[in-house]
């Protein structure tokens, strides 16, 4: 006999689920939440999806699992009493200033307070406008918190980066980053996960929109734009449109209403990068160093890898992401073919990914101190200014991307799915392997699952490959690496789940049902494609012939490529150990960041210290902890004056303090 529920007298057969919530949502019920998400742990801290049994007991759905024969009413009275109760008191604790918040009209505790009638808040509101800290990417307003802790399980369970965690009891509990710093000044990777999974505005994507309204309205300058792959399987979700629907030729064509001089196609660049990375890839097999190559085209995973891996940054492929390679052409070549003084050429990238804003940002890309990209608007901020402009997105008549940056392949579509880099470095590497013309497709590599492994022969070699999408997936690959358990020729690392279809940019909501459906709009899009492999693509080739000479050349390394070094993954004050008074003359510190902890920087602290108290000279010597000297690979590390020393140990240190006492004690 089948095992059943029922639901406001309803019968609802039990298959599995886990939840009480996910039987009433089978029953056609949409109970409201806050704190559950699907992908997530179970809190149960919101209670807004209480439900009645027969008997009267009030079980929070989420967190009760199902019971065969239980009845359940899911809107009594009772029930939307407690509701419109909890819908309150969040509400007197959240800055209520609606009208000019960025969340706006798409705000879950918003539609909420409409769908259950709560047009009045009888308790004083506690919360009102304060500091707002203010990132490369994310923009958080703690006033505007309901401490559903989503952000704080998104960033720590899907993620694996912890930066938020909730701090203090009481009436002061909130969700903050570690020491209560801002979110640049710690371990955040820019990814924008959390405030996918926020409900409410305190946590949003940094906007660029005003830059880019300046930008277009100033007659100096020339406006160039160009649009990620991802982005046109999403934009038109905003405007009703299923997800995966592409939206290609609307985007160019609205970018053009708007005022942009050029749209060129980001899928462009990824052939590049294709060419690039396909290159540097069989030079590493050939020789055999630095294998596996990780994919270098999420620049959260860059971050990420700095952060907390930085032995393994040699393995990273040293091209440019797509972004940033069309970046450094747009810059070199535009300013020519538009008739414009190189200053006055504005690169906008149209991006699914928060951390491109981030990226664009970073010192390596650019030149004299002038970035490759100008400015990067995310799915969301591009919808924004088309509705701004009040343009009728279905009278878009859909138009072309302009050349030479616009005429791409298959292989460059699929960049922005999860596989699809490493699919796409396939089609070329097999080629260039076996001498004739491989499969077009490589399936074992597609797909949600969280990591994909998959081995294939080409060209008499067995070549293996890893594909995974979320940091957390990352974090476990890469321990299993370092452990000896794994071994790889080839990884696709991309931060967010489901690859930058999944992207903090893209349009909410963002599960994995519409990261699916925009995956396999690429997917899509690839297959109608003639041309299908980035080594087919004629305008890459001609770019080659005209300025690069061949993938690896001097002028390809020195345009296309980068590099990376470790990051600090805290920016904090120093720590004082053993001060010194007037008479310092030698200044130490002692990285206890986690990567030289874990090698013994501690012990080192400690014989430093002893080493100092013993010289006779302790007011001389100035002793301190940081947290980061950017030198992981070397440590443990010692900053000594401005010098920094690694692979210290505590007999080195007070070998070292000895010998500094000697001098001095000579001088």
């Amino acid at each position: 006999m089948t095992a059943a529920m029922w639901v406001d007298g309803r019968e609802v057969e039990l298959n599995g689920e886990k939840n009480l919530l996910e039987v009433v949502q089978k029953a056609g019920v949409d109970l409201p939440t806050f704190c559950y998400h699907s992908e997530l742990s179970v809190y149960g801290a919101c209670r807004m999806c209480l439900v009645e049994d027969e008997r009267g007991r009030l079980l929070a759905a989420c967190a009760t699992p199902p019971e065969p024969g239980l009845k359940l009413r899911t809107h009594t009275r009772r029930l939307l009493h407690h509701r419109r109760l909890i819908l309150e008191l969040i509400l007197s604790n959240h800055n209520r200033d609606c009208t000019t918040c960025e969340k706006s009209g798409a705000c879950r505790l918003q539609e909420l307070a409409d769908r259950l009638g709560v047009n009045k808040v009888r308790f004083p509101q506690k919360k009102e406008a304060g500091p707002v800290d203010v990132g490369p990417a994310l923009v958080r307003d703690p006033s505007k918190c309901i401490l559903c802790g989503d952000c704080v399980r998104m960033c720590e369970e899907v993620q694996g980066v912890g930066v938020l965690g909730f701090a203090y009891r009481g009436g002061r509990l909130a969700v903050v980053p570690a020491f209560g710093k801002r979110m640049s000044e710690v371990e955040c990777v820019n990814c924008g996960q959390c405030a996918g999974a926020c409900p409410t505005g305190a946590l949003v994507v940094k906007s660029d929109v005003e830059r880019v309204w300046a930008a277009l309205a100033d007659p100096a300058k020339k406006v160039v734009a160009q649009v990620a792959p991802a982005v046109r399987v999403a934009f038109s979700e905003a405007f009703g449109l299923p997800p995966g629907t592409s939206g290609a030729g609307q985007v160019a064509a609205a970018l053009r209403c708007l005022g942009f001089d050029r749209v060129y196609d980001t899928c462009f660049s990824a052939d590049l990068t294709v060419r690039e990375e396909c290159h540097e890839f069989l030079d590493r097999l050939q020789a055999g160093t630095n294998l596996p190559q990780f994919t270098s085209c999420c620049p959260a995973w860059v971050k990420f890898a700095e952060q907390y891996y930085p032995e393994y940054l040699p393995n990273i492929s040293s091209c440019r992401s797509p972004q940033a390679m069309f970046g450094a052409l747009a810059k070199s070549y535009l300013p020519a073919e538009l008739e414009v003084a190189p200053e006055n050429l504005f690169v906008v990238s149209i991006m699914p990914c928060t951390a491109k804003k981030f990226e664009a940002g970073r010192r390596e890309l650019g030149r004299d101190g002038v970035p490759d990209v100008d400015a990067v608007l995310t799915t969301q901020e591009l919808v924004r200014m088309v509705r701004q402009a009040s343009l009728d997105f279905s009278r878009l008549e859909g138009e072309a991307f302009d050349l030479p940056f616009g005429l791409a392949t298959g292989a460059g579509v699929i960049f922005g799915v999860t596989g699809g880099v490493a699919e796409a470095v396939l089609r070329t590497a097999a080629r260039a392997l076996d001498g004739r013309t491989p499969p077009l497709e490589f399936r074992a590599v597609r797909g949600l699952a969280g990591c994909k492994e998959a081995e294939l022969e080409l060209g008499g070699r067995q070549l293996r490959v890893a594909v995974v999408h979320g940091l957390g997936e990352a974090r476990s690959l890469l321990q299993a690496l370092k452990a000896g358990e794994k071994r790889y020729d080839l990884i696709e690392v991309m931060a967010c789940p489901g690859g930058c279809v999944g992207g903090g940019g893209q349009p909410l909501p963002n599960d994995a049902a519409h990261r699916a459906a925009r995956g396999e709009g690429l997917y899509r899009l690839d297959r109608e494609h003639e041309l299908r492999r980035a080594d087919e693509n004629p305008l890459v080739e001609q770019l080659y012939q005209k300025h690069l000479g061949a993938p690896g050349s001097k002028e390809a390394e020195e345009l296309l490529h980068t590099h990376y070094s470790p990051r600090r993954r805290i920016s904090g004050e120093e720590v004082a150990v053993a001060p010194g008074g007037a008479a310092v003359k030698t200044r130490i510190r002692v990285c206890v960041g986690t990567s030289c902890y874990l090698k013994g920087s501690y012990d080192v602290l400690q014989a430093f210290h002893r080493a100092i108290a013993a010289s006779g000279r302790p007011e001389e010597f100035d002793l301190g902890a940081t947290f980061c000297l950017e030198n992981c690979p070397g440590g443990p590390s010692v900053e000594v004056n401005d010098r920094v020393l690694g692979q210290m140990t505590p007999e080195k240190a007070a070998e070292l303090v000895h010998s500094l006492s000697a001098a001095e004690r000579k001088v």
